[in-house]
């Protein structure tokens, strides 16, 4: 008897609804949980491996879209201004160039 594991999954993925940030980040959390354990045969934690890799880069996906789309507003000398939202690190280099 052949496995359907992979057609499975295939499937699954062609399938899988848009998850939520918060989603991605309660499942990266349990796998990591998981191979931290250590109690995993091989196979499975590359396995997880894998699936974390793939949550953690639509993770990071999410937050730039979300990053791109905050403004921040800055009160000012004439009164409440709509400012681009900036990482920390692209003012840490900003501050450095002045």
């Amino acid at each position: 008897m052949a496995k359907s594991g992979s057609t499975d999954q295939t499937a699954k993925d062609s399938k899988a609804p848009a998850i939520s940030f918060e989603q991605a980040m309660e499942m990266l959390e349990s796998i990591v949980a998981k191979l931290e354990s250590g109690d995993v045969p091989l196979e499975t934690a590359i396995e997880l491996f894998q699936e974390g890799m793939s949550l953690s880069k639509l993770c990071g996906q999410k937050l730039e879209q979300v990053e791109r789309r905050i403004e921040m507003l800055v009160e000012g000398d004439s009164g409440l201004q709509r400012k681009p939202f900036t990482s920390s690190r692209e003012e840490a280099f900003e501050d450095k160039g002045e």
